[in-house]
C-alpha cells in the first residue's frame, strides 16, 4: 500500500483551533482510510506522545506520530492547516502537518520509507512545495520524491579535513532522530567539514565506520535515550545535547563540536577501550547529576529487591514465619537451616510444602542481600560506567557489613564513582591505558572508597541508620499517621518522578528489615504501594464518574489506568497530569496522603515491593484494609479533581509557554 494517497491529505480544511482537536480529527479521517482500526486509540497515543515533548519543528512545520498497535497500515497523512495551529515550537504555530504513522512491529521498509520523510522536512525547497502545492495529488508526488531510495552511504575517510560524527536518536526513534541527522548534516555542508551521522531510530542502526570515527575531530550526541556502545566514540571531545536542538541549533551544534575539538579541556567521552559511556552534558548541573546517578542505582537495585521481596513473601505463605526466626546453628535462620539440611528426597518432617518455602525464603534473602551492593554498584555506574561497577559494589557491601544501610550505599556508591571518574581522567602512558578500566580502577577506587568506610564514615552512617530505624519503630498514634502522610504525598507529587522515588526506595530499602516481631518496614511498604496506587485509579474513576470533564483521548487513557493502578504503575496518571498539571497533582496528593495515612494506621502490612493487587497474599491478612485505605483515597482524589474541574478556571498562560511546562512533567 502507498505511504501517502490522495485520501490522506487535507488542503486548508479547518480540523480544529487546539492541537488535541487536530489530532483527534485527523485519528477519524486516518480511520475512515483504512489505515487505523480504532480512532480513538490513535488519538490516545498520539497525544500520550505530545505530552512527553512538543512536536512543533519550528519553521511551520509540525510532526504529532506515534507507534501505535491502533494502526493498520504505516503511511504518513499531510494536512495544510489554515489557520495555523500551535503545536508547541518556539517560533509560532506551525501550518504544515505530517502525521506519521507506525504500527507496532512495523517492518524495517516501511520505518525507513517514514524516517526519510522525517529528514526531507528540514529541505526549504520541499517544504515550500508543499505549501503552495495545488491538490492532494500534487501533494502525494512531492512526498513520494522525498520517500524515495537515496544513497545512504558513508563518505569515505577523508584524514586531510575536518569532520564530525554524530548519533542521534529519540524515544520513538520515527521522526526526531532523521530530521536531526539531515539538519547536522546541513549544517556541516554550511560550515565546510563533513558530518557524519549514525541514526539510532526505529529504522535499525546502520554502526559507523571504525575509520570514519578514528579520523573524526568530535562527536555531537544528540539523543534523549542512551547511545547504544558509546565506547566506540572513547576519547573524543563530545557535545551531547536533547535530539530537538539536533534539530532547531544544527549550526550551533558543529560550531560547538569544532570548537570543543581545539579545547583540550572540553569534556570527551570517557573512557579508554573496555569504557562505553559518553561524558554528561558539559552543562548538566551539580543537582542534575546527583539526580541521574542515583535514579540509575535505584533502577537497578529494584529487580533484585522485587525478585526477593516476593520469594521472601512466598516462603512465609508456604513455611509460615516460623522459618524466619533464629536457628541453632550460628548465623543461620529456620529457612537457611531447613533448606541446607535437607532434599527433595530426604524432606523434613513438616513436608514439601514447608520445605518448599523454606528455599523460597532462602533464595529470597540472597537476593535481597544484593539490595545495597547494587544500589552502591550501579550509582557508581552512573557516575564513571564501568569502571565504576566494581568499587561501587565492594564499597555497599562494606556498607551492608558495617551495618550502614542504604544510606551507607548511597555515600559508598558516590565515593567511588567519583574516584572511578577521577582517575579516568589521568593520562597515562600507551601501554597503561588498556590496563586502567579492567584493573588500576578497580582496584584504587576500592581501596578509596571502602577504606573510608570502614575507617571514617562507615560508623556514623551506622549510626544514623539504626537511629533512623529506632525512630520509625517507636513511632505510634499520630507519628505514625503523620509518616503515612508524608509518605503518601510523595508517592503522588511527580509520579514516577524523583521524589515519589525517594519514597519507594526508602521503603523498598529497608524491606529487608521486616519480621514478625518488627513489622514497621512492612507497613511503610505497604502505606507507599497503596498511595502510589492512587494517582491513575482515581484518573479512571473520574473519567467514568463525568466523562464530560475529560478529552475523548482522557477518556480512552482512562481504561488503561484501572490496570496500570492496580498494578502499582503510578506513571498511569501520567497523561492526566500533563493536560492539567494542578488540578490533578494537587487532587492525587490529597488522596494519597489520605491512603497513606489509612494505612499507617490501621497496620497493613506488605512483605512484596511491587505488584499491587496481585500481591495482595504478602499482607499477612491486612489486605481488606489495604484495599480500604486504596478506595478512600481514590474517592478523595476524584472527586476532588471533579470538584476542582468544574469550578477552579486554570489562568490562561502562552500556549508555548505552557507546552514547555507540560513536557517537563
Amino acid at each position: 500500500m502507498p505511504v501517502i494517497t490522495p485520501q490522506l491529505v487535507s488542503l486548508d480544511r479547518p480540523l480544529g483551533a487546539a492541537k488535541d482537536e487536530v489530532i483527534t480529527t485527523i485519528a477519524g479521517l486516518v480511520a475512515a482510510a483504512g489505515r487505523a482500526g480504532d480512532a480513538d486509540a490513535l488519538a490516545a497515543d498520539v497525544l500520550a506522545r505530545e505530552a512527553l515533548a512538543p512536536t512543533g519543528m519550528g519553521g511551520g512545520i509540525a510532526i504529532p506520530h506515534a507507534k501505535t498497535p491502533a494502526v493498520t497500515e504505516p503511511g504518513l497523512f499531510f494536512a495544510r492547516l489554515a489557520p495555523a495551529v500551535d503545536f508547541g515550537a518556539p517560533d509560532g504555530p506551525a501550518d504544515v502537518l505530517f502525521m506519521i504513522l507506525a504500527p507496532e512491529g512495523a517492518a524495517d521498509t516501511h520505518l525507513q520509507v517514514l524516517s526519510r520523510l522525517a529528514g526531507s522536512l528540514v529541505d526549504d525547497e520541499f517544504t515550500a512545495a508543499l505549501r503552495t502545492a495545488a491538490t492532494p495529488e500534487e501533494v502525494v508526488a512531492l512526498v513520494d520524491a522525498a520517500v524515495a531510495d537515496r544513497d545512504e552511504a558513508d563518505a569515505p575517510v577523508d584524514v586531510g579535513g575536518r569532520s564530525l560524527v554524530a548519533v542521534t536518536a529519540c524515544p520513538t526513534g520515527i521522526a526526531h532522530t532523521y530530521m536531526a541527522a539531515d539538519a547536522l548534516k546541513a549544517a556541516g555542508e554550511r560550515a565546510g567539514v563533513r558530518v557524519t551521522v549514525e541514526t539510532q531510530g526505529s529504522a535499525g542502526s546502520k554502526p559507523l565506520d571504525p575509520a570514519i570515527i578514528a579520523a573524526a575531530d568530535a562527536v555531537i550526541f544528540a539523543v534523549d535515550v542512551d547511545v547504544r556502545d558509546k565506547g566506540r566514540f572513547a576519547g573524543k571531545p563530545v557535545v551531547q545535547v536533547p535530539v530537538k536542538r539536533g534539530i532547531d541549533e544544527a549550526d550551533a551544534l558543529v560550531t560547538r563540536a569544532l570548537a570543543a575539538a581545539d579545547d583540550p579541556a572540553a569534556p570527551r567521552v570517557a573512557g579508554g577501550a573496555a569504557a562505553a559511556a559518553a561524558a554528561p552534558a558539559a552543562n548538566e548541573s551539580l543537582g542534575a547529576l546527583l539526580k541521574r546517578v542515583l535514579l540509575t542505582g535505584v533502577s537497578y537495585m529494584i529487580p533484585f529487591v522485587a525478585g526477593g521481596g516476593l520469594l521472601l513473601a512466598l516462603g512465609f505463605l508456604m513455611g509460615g514465619y516460623e522459618i524466619a526466626f533464629a536457628s541453632d546453628v550460628a548465623g543461620q535462620n529456620v529457612a537457611q537451616h531447613t533448606a541446607l539440611t535437607y532434599q527433595l528426597w530426604n524432606l523434613p518432617s513438616e513436608g514439601l510444602l514447608y520445605y518448599l518455602g523454606c528455599v523460597a525464603f532462602t533464595i529470597g534473602g540472597a537476593s535481597m542481600a544484593f539490595l545495597v551492593p547494587a544500589l552502591a554498584g550501579y550509582i557508581a555506574y552512573g557516575l564513571a560506567d564501568r569502571p565504576g561497577i566494581a568499587p561501587g559494589f565492594v564499597a555497599g557491601s562494606i556498607a551492608g557489613f558495617m551495618g550502614a544501610g542504604f544510606l551507607g550505599g548511597i555515600v559508598g556508591g558516590l565515593l567511588a564513582g567519583v574516584v572511578a571518574r577521577w582517575m579516568g581522567t589521568w593520562s597515562v602512558p600507551r601501554w597503561l591505558a588498556g590496563l586502567m578500566p579492567v584493573v588500576l580502577i578497580p582496584l584504587l577506587a576500592s581501596i578509596v572508597a571502602s577504606g573510608l568506610m570502614v575507617l571514617v564514615l562507615g560508623g556514623p552512617i551506622a549510626a544514623l541508620s539504626t537511629g533512623l530505624g529506632d525512630f520509625l519503630n517507636s513511632l505510634s498514634g499520630t507519628g505514625v499517621v503523620l509518616l503515612g502522610i508524608i509518605l503518601g504525598a510523595m508517592m503522588a507529587i511527580d509520579l514516577g518522578g524523583p521524589i515519589n522515588k525517594v519514597a519507594y526506595s526508602f521503603a523498598v530499602a529497608n524491606l529487608a528489615n521486616g519480621s514478625p516481631e518488627n513489622p514497621g518496614p512492612w507497613m511503610i511498604m505497604a502505606a507507599v504501594m497503596a498511595a502510589g496506587m492512587v494517582p491513575p485509579l482515581a484518573m479512571a474513576l473520574a473519567t467514568v464518574l463525568d466523562r464530560r470533564l475529560f478529552s475523548a483521548a482522557e477518556r480512552e487513557n482512562g481504561k488503561a489506568a484501572w490496570l496500570l493502578g492496580a498494578s502499582f504503575i503510578s506513571e498511569g496518571a501520567i497523561p492526566f497530569a500533563a493536560a492539567d498539571p494542578l488540578r490533578v497533582i494537587g487532587a492525587s496528593i490529597v488522596g494519597a496522603a489520605t491512603t497513606g495515612a489509612i494505612a499507617m494506621a490501621s497496620g497493613v502490612v506488605s512483605q512484596a515491593p511491587h505488584g499491587g493487587v496481585f500481591v495482595m497474599f504478602a499482607m499477612d491478612g491486612t489486605w481488606p484494609m489495604f484495599l480500604v485505605a486504596i478506595a478512600v483515597g481514590v474517592v478523595v482524589t476524584a472527586g476532588l479533581v471533579i470538584v476542582l474541574k468544574r469550578f477552579v478556571r486554570r489562568t490562561p498562560v502562552p500556549a508555548a509557554v505552557e507546552e514547555r511546562e507540560l513536557a517537563t512533567v
